[in-house]
C-alpha cells in the first residue's frame, strides 16, 4: 500500500513538474516599437483672413424670429486659417475652452450684453451644430505643407418665443491640438 501510495505520489510530482515545463516552454516573446513626432507650436492663425477675430453677424429684426425657440438668423460665413505650421503637422484639433459665456447645455454662446436681446449665438461646421460646451461637432482642420483652413457659420439662435430687440455680444475660447 505505501508502494503504490509512494507511485502514485511520484507520478502526480512528474506531471505537474512537466506541465510547468511545457507551460514555461509555451510562453513567446515580442517587441513593441515606438513612433512619435516633435512639432514647434507654430502656425499663425487669422479669422477671415485677418489678426483680428471678430465675426460680424448682420443686423436681423426681431420677426425672422417668429414664436419659436430655437429659431435661427443671420447665418454667417467665417474662416479659420493656420499658416507658417511646423511641415511635419498633419492636422489640428479644435477645442472650445468652457468659460461662462458658453450655454452649457446647448454649447450655444450667450449674449453677454446687458439688457440685450434674448438670443445666443450657434457655430456649425458644414451643416452640423458645434457644441461648445462638449466639443460635439469641433473641426479638425487638415494641414498640408504647413498650412491648413476650416470653414465655420455663426448664427443667431432666439432663446424665448418672443424675442427681444438689443445688442449681441458673445466670445469663445479655443485650442488647437496638433497632431
Amino acid at each position: 500500500m505505501k508502494k503504490t501510495l509512494l507511485s502514485a505520489v511520484l507520478i502526480a510530482s512528474f506531471g505537474v513538474a512537466a506541465l510547468a515545463s511545457m507551460s514555461a516552454h509555451a510562453a513567446s516573446s515580442g517587441t513593441i516599437n515606438f513612433t512619435g513626432k516633435v512639432l514647434s507650436d507654430s502656425c499663425t492663425i487669422s479669422v477671415n483672413g485677418s489678426s483680428s477675430s471678430t465675426v460680424a453677424l448682420p443686423t436681423v429684426m426681431t420677426a425672422a424670429f417668429g414664436s419659436t425657440v430655437g429659431t435661427t438668423a443671420g447665418a454667417t460665413p467665417f474662416s479659420i486659417a493656420l499658416t507658417g505650421c511646423d511641415t511635419n503637422t498633419s492636422s489640428a484639433k479644435m477645442a472650445f475652452t468652457a468659460g461662462s459665456t458658453i450655454d452649457g447645455t446647448t454649447g450655444n454662446l450667450k449674449n453677454v450684453t446687458s439688457g440685450g436681446s434674448n438670443v445666443e449665438i450657434q457655430l456649425l461646421s458644414g451643416a452640423a451644430v458645434i457644441n461648445t460646451s462638449n466639443q460635439t461637432n469641433a473641426p479638425t482642420i487638415a494641414v498640408s505643407g504647413g498650412a491648413g483652413s476650416t470653414s465655420l457659420t455663426a448664427q443667431y439662435i432666439s432663446t424665448a418665443t418672443a424675442t427681444t430687440a438689443g445688442l449681441v455680444t458673445s466670445s469663445v475660447g479655443f485650442t488647437l491640438t496638433y497632431q
